[in-house]
């Protein structure tokens, strides 16, 4: 890396965009993706239909559980 970078070109928010929707990249376990995966081919959907679904059912799962402990 140099000492110092000059910046007095720059342009402030040049790449900016209001309500941009950053997805950051979710790394899976081989056995997991390889599993959902052959799931979301047997089921005709996309993987990340199939994953997302996954995901819902366990928040849902672990809410109901936490509502169920706290009665």
């Amino acid at each position: 890396m140099k000492d110092e970078y000059d910046f007095s070109n720059g342009e402030r928010g040049k790449f900016y965009r209001q309500g941009a929707i950053f997805s950051f990249p979710v790394y899976l376990d081989a056995e997991i993706l390889a599993f959902f995966r052959a799931r979301a081919k047997e089921q005709g959907v996309e993987l990340e239909l199939l994953l997302n679904e996954a995901l819902q059912r366990e928040i849902t799962s672990t809410q109901a559980r936490k509502g169920l402990a706290t009665k």
